[in-house]
Formats: structure tokens, sequence, C-alpha cells
């Protein structure tokens, strides 16, 4: 999947974040061929809302076609749809499967014509000059909408929503929802600075939540399924039927995902040793998890050696 990143000046760094980091843990996680670029509307320098300065990694007449095009607009978005840009945008999108126009992208994207009547949502203070200036233009309230090809949403938190929404399309439920869980408070240091991971909570699915905290304050010993059900006051095969029409798997094999991740953060992160790595992840051995690894994903957990 390429996706390529049209910031135009003023871009919110958090709604970048939000809608880069996702696609890049799929691609870490599941190794998924997903390459991202960055462009600017004149090649040059772009300036974020906190006036940092971001490099662009490719010029414009490097991108030949994208799968994905994202458009982030923020502070400036009235300043944004000059003839030049309008262009660049068109060209843009005719060669995308699909378009995000991002925080106040939708503005961008409506000023080319390409939102005439159809529905979009904005960040939410714009929302209503919005709809004055774009008439042909349906504007939804809604946290992010999908027409067809193209999406747009608000701030940060909707960006969030929506690419992970993306996701679940493009990857699976699965793959959406454990890269949410990815997106962790940091919890209290453990031993040699390891970290527990605590779930994040995604609106709708407060009974799902609940279970996948569960399992993450079980990581270095894993319960059995019908412990976790217990737990979780509710039947094995209720629980299984839960997790399989949300996620299309059975909580066993989450359960199992959230210990091979827990896995792999602290191989990349600590010092400590593969055999380990292990007994915290609840496994009994070295050989048992990374058996289990190669199984899941494809690929050997790797000891990255931390450098002095």
């Amino acid at each position: 999947m390429n996706v390529t990143f049209l910031l135009l000046d003023g871009f919110s760094n958090l709604v970048f974040s939000c809608l880069l980091e996702p696609l890049r843990m799929v691609h870490d996680l599941y190794r998924e061929d997903i390459n991202w670029r960055v462009i600017s509307a004149d090649d040059g320098m772009v300036e974020s809302s906190s006036h940092l300065l971001l490099v662009p990694t490719a010029k414009r007449e490097d991108i030949e076609a994208s799968d994905l095009l994202v458009i982030i607009s923020s502070n400036g978005y009235r300043q944004h749809p000059t003839p030049e840009n309008q262009r660049l945008v068109m060209a843009l999108a005719r060669q995308s499967r699909y378009v995000i126009g991002a925080d106040a992208g939708a503005w961008m994207l409506a000023s080319t014509g390409l939102l005439d009547d159809l529905t979009a949502t904005l960040h939410w203070s714009v929302i209503s000059e919005f709809a004055e200036t774009f008439p042909d233009v349906h504007v939804s309230q809604a946290s992010y909408v999908k027409e067809g090809r193209l999406w747009s949403c608000g701030g940060a938190s909707t960006a969030l929503e929506l690419i992970l929404a993306f996701i679940t399309e493009e990857f699976g439920a699965a793959r959406a929802f454990m890269v949410s869980s990815m997106f962790m408070h940091d919890a209290s240091p453990q031993r040699d600075g390891a970290r527990m991971p605590t779930a994040l909570s995604v609106p709708g699915r407060s009974k799902m939540d609940a279970i996948i905290n569960i399992m993450v304050e079980t990581i270095e010993n894993p319960l059995s399924l019908s412990a976790l059900a217990e737990r979780a006051h509710m039947s094995t095969r209720t629980l299984n039927r839960l997790f399989k029409a949300e996620l299309g798997m059975s909580p066993g094999q989450y359960y199992q995902n959230i210990r091979l991740t827990h896995a792999r953060e602290m191989a990349e992160n600590t010092a400590l040793g593969l055999r380990e790595i292990a007994i915290r992840s609840g496994y009994s051995n070295a050989p048992a998890l990374s058996k289990a690894f190669r199984k899941a994903y494809g690929h050997s957990l790797r000891k990255i050696e931390k450098k002095p």
C-alpha cells in the first residue's frame, strides 16, 4: 500500500501522528507492505501549527499513484485553496484509490468540487463556516464520514477513529483492534525498565475492553479460557461468540497476540534476554515463545541489542 501525505502549512502534528502511526504499526507488527511519503504544496519545508519544520520525503513529481492520499489542513485552511493547490489536489486525487481530508482537509477538497453533492465533516470549530461556504456539500456532525472513496474527519481523536476504521476495512478487525491497543498509557516501570501495557478504550466496546484489560493484567500468568470467562462474568460460549463477532478470531488467539506484542516490545526496548522475555510473556521458555511468534507473524522474534 502506497500512502501519500500532503501536508499544508499550519498542519496539526497530532492529527498527522494519529493517521500515520497506526499504519506504521500495521507495517511493523504484521510486515504488511505499507510505504508512506510526505509531500508539501511547493516541495519545500512545511511548517506545522506549532511552528515545527518538516522536510518532505518526496517531491510532487515523484508521486505517480497512491492507494491512499491523506490531506491535512489545519491553521491557515482559508488560504490553502489557491489555484495551484487545487490543481495539485485534483491531480493527486485522480490517481489515488482513497482520499482522506483530515482536520480542515475537507475544506481543501470541497474547494475543488470533489465533495459536491456528497457528505463530509471536518473540525467542529469550522463546520458552520464550511456549510455556508460550500452549500453543495452535505455537512455531517459525525466523527468521520466515508463517501465512496472519499473519507473526512475532524481533529486528532476523530482522525484516530477514522484510520482504525480504514485499517479494519483493509486489514481486518482483529489487526485494527490490536493496533488500537498499542496506543498505551505508560504504566509504572516494572523490573529492568519493562512496562506492562494497558488496553485502549474503544467507544462502544466496553465489554470487550474489560476482557482485554483482564488479558493484559495476566500476561505473565495467562488464564485458561474458562477462568477468563468466569472473570468476565460470562460463559465460555458467550466469550467465544463475542470475539468471533467483533474480531473474527477466538479469545485464545487474541490473548496470545497480546502476549506476543508484549514480547516484541520488550525485545526491542529492554536489555532482557529471550528467556526472561518468554517468562514475562507467559511462555515456559524461549523456544516456545519463538515458535509461537513465528507461527503468528511469519518471522522470528529478534533480540535487538541496545546501543550504549
